[in-house]
Formats: C-alpha cells, sequence, structure tokens
C-alpha cells in the first residue's frame, strides 16, 4: 500500500471534479477533518453539491493563492477507498498526452455512480417455524428450498423453488418467511494452486519467464506471441497464479465483451472461483459493488474492457492485455487514448510488469521488441500438436462466382467436402446486414442516411435499413421514395444475411447460424449463440469480425473468406496491417484440436502482399515489408500523428473554423500540417466533419506543438466543436 501525507488544516484543499477542468478547485477543510491526497470528498459548487478528489501533484503547481476568506469549505469525506497515488498520477499522464482535460480523465476513474452513494440494504428471508394457514404446490416447494434453515436472498430462493415473487411475499405476511438484513457478500480469491494446468515444454518454458517477470517485482513489457492455438491463456495465468502468491492484484483487458463466458470459463477451470467483471454489460449496481470491491482489495483479479485500466487497484502487480493488436482497445470519443498504451503507462507508473499477448502482434509492439524495449516469448506450435490450416487463395478472376451468387465454386466444394466430414465451416464477411447499398434500378436512386454521409445498409431479415455510424433505423419500404414506383429496390454487393441466403439455397440441410452483433439483442442472446456454435449446433456458421476474436470452435475444420480484399487499398497507414490481422486470426479459427484445418480467401488480388503472406505462412515477411515502408513515410511508430476533426451542423462553418486553425499553425521544422480537408465520412449524426491532420518527427513534442497552436488559435464558436486525437487510428 502506498503512504500518503495529510494535507494540514489550515492549508488550502485542491480538489478535482469529474468535470471538463484544467486544474483542482480550491477549498478549506472544516475544523476536526484530516484530508489527504486521493480522499473522495463532496463539495460546493455553485448551487450544487459535487464529488471530487483532493489532489496532489503538477496540477497543483504554479496556481495562484486565492484569498481564504473567497473559499467554500469541504462539505464532506466519503467513505469509501481513496485513489491510489498511481491513479492520481496516471490521471495526469493521460490528460497530458491527449490534450484533455484531467477531470473527464478523473470522471472515467469515478464511472461507477453506484459506488458513491450508500448502498441499500439487502434483506433475505428464512424459515420462521410458523406453518401457514393455507399450503399449496408452490408455497411448499419454497418450504422445502428453505428447509436447510439458511438466509436466503429473495430471488435465489425464487429460483430454487420455482416460483414468482407474490408467492414469497405472501409467506412473508403469513409470518412463516421473515425479512432479515443479508451479511456482506464474500468474495472468493481465486486459487492460483487450484488446477494446475498441463503444459507443453514450449508453454511451460513460456509460463517460467513471464512468472519471473512478475516476481522481479519491477516495471517490464513482454509480448507474448503465440500462433491461433497455441494456448497463450493458460501460459499468462501462470504469471496471474504468479501474482496470486506475491499477495498483488491483477488485471486482464479482453477486447470483446462477447469473449467474457468463454474465458470466464477457462478461469474457473484453473483457479477455481471467477473473475470480478468489468464491461458495459453488468449492471448498475453490480458496476458500483465492482469498483468497490477493487478499491478495497478485495477483487483479486479483474477481467474487463478497456476502461477497467481506470479502476482504483491499491496492490496492482501484473496487466495482461490479450489480443493487444485489436483495434478496439482505441477510444475516440471525449478522452481519446489506446488502452494498450494506457495499460504499459499504468504499468511503469506502478512499476509492475505488463503482459502483452497476441497472434498477430501490433507493428508497433513487434518494433519495440526488435529495439529491446520490450521481452519476446514465442509459442511457435498449437498445444495439440495439430498444424496451422493450409491456406489457399481463390483467384476470383479465375474461378468467379455464377452469376447472383458470391461465393466461388472452389469455395462451394470445400463446404461440400467439410459437411461430408462432419465438421463445421465457417464463412467470413466484414460486412452486416443484407447488403451494403439499396438503389432503384428505375431511377437510380441510393438510400443515403440522413444523419451521415453513408449508405444505409439493408438488414432483411428483420425488414429494416439501418446506418452503422449513428445507429438511425427505417422500415424499408416496398416502393422508390423517389419515382414512387414499386418492385424496383434492388440490393448491391453482399452482406452476412445475403450471404447465409445463399448457403441455404445452396445446402438446405444444413444447419447454419448467423454470428453478428446486429442480429442479437443484447450479450446473452449474442454468447447463446457462441454456446450453440461451441457444441457443434451449427454446420455453417456466417460471421462478421466477431468470429475474428479469440473464439475457440472444436469442431470447425474449414474458414472460407468471402471478400479478401475488403480493407485493403483505403489510404489508410494501418489498412494492410489491419487486414493481415484479421484474416490470419479468422483463419486461425480453423483446425485448434484433433482437426486439420483449412481456409480458402476469395479476391481479385491474390498478388498482393497481405494475401500472399496469409498463404505463405511468412508472417515475418510481411511484418519486414510493413515496417520498412512505415518507416520511408515517417508514419507510427517511426513518426507521430495527430488528428484535429472540426465537426460543425455547417459544413461551411466547419470549414471556416478548420481554415482558421491552419492559418495559427504554428511554423516548425519537424511538423508538418495537412489540409483542412473533409474526412472520408464527412458527415456524422448530421454534424459536418473536416479534417487536420498533424505529422510529426518521431522525436518531435507534439503535444506541446497542440497546445502553443490551441492558444494561438480562435476557439470554437456557435456550433462547431474541435476533438483531437492524439496517434488516431481512424482515418475516416
Amino acid at each position: 500500500m502506498q503512504e500518503r501525507h495529510s494535507l494540514a488544516i489550515d492549508e488550502t484543499i485542491p480538489v478535482l471534479l469529474p468535470l471538463a477542468l484544467e486544474a483542482p478547485y480550491d477549498y478549506l477543510a472544516p475544523p476536526g477533518m484530516t484530508l489527504a491526497p486521493g480522499d473522495f470528498v463532496t463539495v460546493p459548487l455553485a448551487t450544487r453539491e459535487r464529488i471530487g478528489v483532493v489532489w496532489q501533484g503538477n496540477l497543483t503547481c504554479g496556481r495562484e493563492n486565492v484569498d481564504a476568506a473567497r473559499l467554500r469549505t469541504v462539505l464532506k469525506r466519503l467513505e469509501i477507498p481513496p485513489l491510489p497515488l498511481a491513479s492520481l498520477k496516471l490521471v495526469e499522464w493521460v490528460a497530458n498526452y491527449t490534450i484533455s482535460p484531467p477531470g473527464m480523465v478523473l470522471r472515467m476513474m469515478m464511472s461507477a455512480k453506484e459506488a458513491f452513494t450508500p448502498p441499500k440494504p439487502q434483506l433475505g428471508h428464512r424459515l420462521t417455524g410458523t406453518e401457514p394457514a393455507r399450503m399449496t404446490q408452490a408455497r411448499s416447494r419454497v418450504l422445502e428450498a428453505a428447509s436447510n434453515g439458511m438466509l436466503w436472498a429473495k430471488r435465489d430462493l425464487m429460483e430454487a423453488a420455482g416460483v414468482g415473487a407474490s408467492v414469497i411475499n405472501g409467506l412473508v405476511d403469513a409470518g412463516t418467511l421473515s425479512v432479515e438484513p443479508m451479511p456482506p457478500a464474500v468474495l472468493p480469491s481465486p486459487d492460483p494452486d487450484y488446477a494446475k494446468p498441463d503444459l507443453t515444454d514450449d508453454q511451460v518454458r513460456a509460463a517460467k519467464t513471464l512468472a519471473e517477470k512478475v516476481a522481479d517485482d519491477i516495471f517490464s513489457v513482454t509480448l507474448l506471441d503465440g500462433v491461433t492455438g497455441s494456448g497463450k491463456t493458460l501460459v499468462y495465468f501462470e504469471a496471474v497464479a504468479a501474482a496470486l502468491h506475491a499477495n498483488k492484484q491483477a488485471l486482464i483487458l479482453l477486447p470483446e465483451i462477447a469473449l467474457t463466458r468463454q474465458f470466464v470459463q477457462a478461469f474457473e477451470v484453473r483457479f477455481g472461483h471467477a473473475p470480478v467483471e468489468w464491461h458495459s454489460d453488468i449492471s448498475p449496481r453490480q458496476r458500483g459493488n465492482s469498483w468497490l470491491a477493487v478499491a478495497r482489495g478485495e477483487a483479486r483479479v479483474v477481467v474487463g474492457a478497456r476502461s477497467a485500466l481506470y479502476l482504483s487497484f491499491p496492490e496492482l502487480g501484473l496487466i495482461v492485455v490479450d489480443e493487444e493488436h485489436d483495434a478496439s482497445y482505441k477510444q475516440e470519443e471525449r478522452v481519446s487514448y489506446h488502452a494498450r498504451d494506457i495499460a504499459v503507462v499504468r504499468g511503469q507508473i506502478g512499476k509492475l510488469p505488463v503482459i502483452l499477448s497476441s497472434a498477430t502482434p501490433s507493428v508497433e509492439s513487434h518494433v519495440n521488441v526488435c529495439q529491446d524495449r520490450y521481452g519476446h516469448v514465442a509459442l511457435t506450435r498449437r498445444f495439440t500438436g495439430v498444424s496451422l490450416p493450409d491456406i489457399k487463395a481463390i483467384d476470383l478472376r479465375k474461378s468467379p462466382p455464377e452469376k447472383g451468387m458470391w461465393l466461388s465454386p472452389v469455395l462451394v466444394g470445400a463446404i461440400e467436402d467439410t459437411l461430408k466430414d462432419k465438421q463445421q465451416a465457417l464463412l467470413f464477411l466484414n460486412r452486416r446486414g443484407y447488403a451494403p447499398l439499396t438503389l432503384c434500378r428505375a431511377c437510380g436512386y441510393r438510400f443515403e442516411c440522413p444523419q451521415c454521409a453513408a449508405w444505409l445498409v439493408e438488414h432483411r431479415f428483420r425488414g429494416r435499413l439501418q446506418c452503422h455510424h449513428c445507429g438511425f433505423t427505417s422500415k424499408a419500404p416496398d416502393e422508390c421514395p423517389n419515382c414512387g414506383k414499386e418492385a424496383t429496390l434492388i440490393p448491391c454487393g453482399p452482406g452476412v444475411e445475403r450471404i447465409a441466403e445463399e448457403v441455404k439455397q445452396r445446402f438446405p440441410e444444413a444447419r447454419s447460424v448467423i454470428l453478428s452483433s446486429d442480429l442479437a439483442p443484447n450479450v446473452k442472446a449474442l454468447r447463446e449463440v457462441l454456446d450453440q456454435i461451441e457444441r457443434g449446433g451449427a454446420d455453417i456458421i456466417i460471421g462478421t469480425q466477431l468470429v475474428a476474436k479469440g473464439h475457440h470452435f472444436p469442431q470447425l475444420a474449414m474458414v472460407g473468406v468471402v471478400d479478401g480484399d475488403l480493407g485493403l487499398g483505403q489510404g489508410d497507414p494501418r489498412a494492410s496491417e489491419r487486414t493481415y490481422q484479421l484474416l490470419s486470426q479468422v483463419t486461425g479459427r480453423a483446425g485448434r484440436e484433433r482437426i486439420t484445418g483449412s481456409g480458402y480467401i476469395q479476391t481479385h488480388i491474390p498478388e498482393h502482399p497481405v494475401i500472399k503472406a496469409l498463404v505463405s505462412g511468412d508472417r515475418d515477411a510481411f511484418l519486414a515489408q510493413e515496417i520498412a515502408a512505415r518507416e520511408g513515410a515517417g508514419y507510427p511508430p517511426f513518426g507521430r500523428l495527430a488528428a484535429l476533426i472540426v465537426s460543425s451542423s455547417s459544413i461551411p462553418q466547419a470549414m471556416d473554423h478548420a481554415r482558421a486553425l491552419a492559418r495559427h499553425a504554428p511554423k516548425a521544422s519537424k511538423i508538418l500540417v495537412l489540409g483542412p480537408a473533409e474526412a472520408p465520412l464527412s458527415v456524422i449524426r448530421g454534424r459536418y466533419r473536416v479534417r487536420l491532420l498533424v505529422k510529426a518527427d518521431k522525436q518531435a513534442d507534439i503535444q506541446g506543438y497542440l497546445r502553443q497552436w490551441l492558444d494561438m488559435a480562435p476557439p470554437p464558436k456557435g456550433s462547431v466543436r474541435l476533438a483531437i486525437d492524439v496517434d488516431p487510428y481512424n482515418f475516416m
């Protein structure tokens, strides 16, 4: 635990609030109240009361002294664990790096509102010994379930007896069940020695190296670089076990919420108890309880989405970033940050080891390994001993699909062979819905989103047209809204629903399922589909990008990529890397157990370096070529980028402000400002977007440059907004 010094009563108390503030506000401590940095306090602000944090650090330096007579007084200190000093330092680092108000970074650390409000007392029920005057079958089941004399939570008793709340309430009114406060729940701690796995020699070597990093108890970053199916999770579990043995907390980041179910099951098998989960699908009350459990040190292992980095860990000893290459670790709204990079910074601040795990590491991580900044642990074979899938490119110029179809005869034949062997096939297309574009063949009208510069995607199974950028949706019409003619609307291009339609036509006896977030009403339904596939309840899976995110399907033998060229040639510096990672991950789902796997990639350009690298299995050659191209162009990690996105309800306003920004850009020898230009996706949610791109030398102080620029430039007015994205990942 880190020591914190108390602030003297006669000192002003700097308090940072979770608002768009650049610095703390000063307050006075009331008589008899001792405060220390990190304490959560309630303070008056204008006519309201706000919860903030007593601050210590750079934000409190160099501020003007305010006459104490003008200061207001802290109202109270909350009886919850304070933020550790490492968290205070992280707020300042993230704010400085991302050019964000520190108060907005603090807001991410205080995202569980229920943690700061007194919890409602949890009541339970126990048998009193008084028989009800009237007995029914439902009441009898309740009495039988509660016969052990335990104090039952109402919901648990309802489920155990198979009754509704009214039955329980009736027994309470009859005096048969008591109403008593429930004791605080005891969070079981994972046992590092519960079920030690049987690892291969390669895994043992890798696990030993990672466990030693934890034992060293110093900052380090290690890339766990293992082919798909090599058992990376089992390996870094041993590092988690080492952290538990050292009485430290561990944090495991996952890129996709749907992965947590399968992951948690594997964790329970290894450690005997589930970890604490942190993601958007947990309830607000559960979120508050989890936040407090972490802050009190009761939660020893947390598995969560990127926002879990901002939890208040008092004894953090290990961070694991699984699938570290995944683009979903990048947050682009409000505070723009990349969770992988912030994990490394959190490790540096807390002097603890960080493990980055991936079968397709990012170029940034690979370069850091080559420059000896990161350690490297490689797993080159699958833990089952099965070889990696054999990848073939299907040249659509030579083997095109039949007219009106989207699957090449070669791919159709591969599916037929897979089904004959009673194995599963997966068809991957990174396009949701039925078709990416719907138009009228009579007048040429195209359905566009009224709020975005994007086409509406047809979702035929739901009878809707939807924008995947802003969420706008409308009923699919029977006639063209432009010319009024009926039966003239046609879909252009395939989406997963259209591929599913073709699969049903070609393989009517096969059990097919679509794995897409659009067709699942919630995460629970999505997980049920994943469980169905894992149990062998589907013969053909048609999926979007979701299927590439670490899922394990034991019976999957063949993967077919319908459009391997999608994502290439978009003017995005990371387009080739992303496409390689995505296709390598999705084809790597095949043959992970005792099945020989195969992959087929439909493409019009089989000579493209990405396709050639996938077919040859020569990842190192691809990375070398990609790194050379980045270095020659001065792109990350050999240069710095920052995007300034100006948006407004009016395109002239957005462009005028962007031009004014460009005119005020300071001159710098190692920094180049490009633009302004309309963003490729020029309208989102009714706001017009104009982009400026800052390209800088690796050693340039791009944050200092941006601050100087913003100080000189005119502030946004009216509906104009300015967003800054340091290290942008999205160039749309």
